[in-house]
């Protein structure tokens, strides 16, 4: 499910917080043609994922005030929240543009999985547990983040993330690990734009001094990232982890792993 870590060693500061800079660099194809120049990431379900999951996280806090469903119980009521997610996110997606609008969105959503639970307090679980997520051990990266990033630097690309998320992104991030390989994390909540608006992809090609066309941007979702990015001119590829993808129009991958091969193959060029 879409609902929401590893503790990594120290690193030098990114350059998305003050005081750090950026080196320009390139990257040419075996023909010697400059083709790409950044990757673009977006967050959830690309990179992060819940830890140890959504349901364990929710069963902890419950337990903290003396009340233990059954994990498929937590399962259901997180459902019914599910649903309410989709049905706000269809119906206006701009709530992550605004973080006291997201905040507000995720604590409705919890408070509706205690509800149906039969948890004490939703309103105020429901706030405790939007809280719990904004901490850096409650999210860890899928196995293939770390060799994906390692061989795209190697490649001389600049990196950064995109995503719809609320202001606590950059400081997830950083906790795990990610600080030595982007130079910036936008949130929507911290910009004041949302996926798929051009204009949230253009605030990264601004940072970078990039072309549209000199951009990849990778994520798990069709209508956020591969509309957005193709609206803005930078080329999408779709991340499609559990195979789920129907007739999709632009190249896509089951893993991270296969992004630099893809890059290196010319088929942005």
């Amino acid at each position: 499910m879409r609902l929401a870590g590893l503790v990594a060693e120290e690193a030098a500061p990114p350059s998305w917080l003050p005081g750090t800079i950026s080196v320009e660099v390139s990257f040419l194809t075996a023909s010697g043609d400059e083709v790409v120049k950044a990757v673009f990431f977006d967050a959830g379900n690309t990179l992060l994922l819940p830890h140890p999951s959504v349901e364990e996280v929710c069963a902890e806090v419950l337990a903290g005030h003396g009340y233990h469903p059954p994990l498929e119980a937590v399962r259901k009521g997180l459902e019914r929240a599910e649903r309410y997610y989709e049905e706000r996110y269809w119906a206006d997606d701009t709530f992550w543009a605004s973080e006291e609008e997201a905040a507000a969105m995720w604590s409705e959503m919890y408070a509706l999985a205690v509800e149906e639970v039969g948890g004490p307090s939703p309103p105020a679980l429901g706030r405790e547990l939007y809280d719990e997520f904004g901490k850096g051990d409650r999210w860890a990266l899928y196995p293939d983040v770390i060799p994906a990033m390692e061989r795209l630097r190697e490649m001389g690309l600049h990196m950064g993330i995109i995503s719809n998320w609320d202001v606590r992104l950059p400081g997830l991030c950083h906790h795990l690990g990610l600080s030595p390989f982007l130079e910036f994390v936008i949130s929507s909540a911290n910009l004041g734009r949302i996926k798929p608006e051009a204009s949230i992809f253009q605030a990264a090609l601004d940072r970078l001094g990039l072309e549209p066309r000199e951009a990849v941007h990778v994520g798990d979702h069709y209508y956020a990232d591969v509309l957005g990015a193709r609206a803005a001119g930078i080329h999408p590829v779709l991340l499609d982890r559990w195979g789920m993808a129907d007739n999709p129009d632009c190249p896509v991958i089951a893993s991270l792993r296969e992004l630099p091969e893809l890059i290196l193959s010319g088929v942005f060029a």
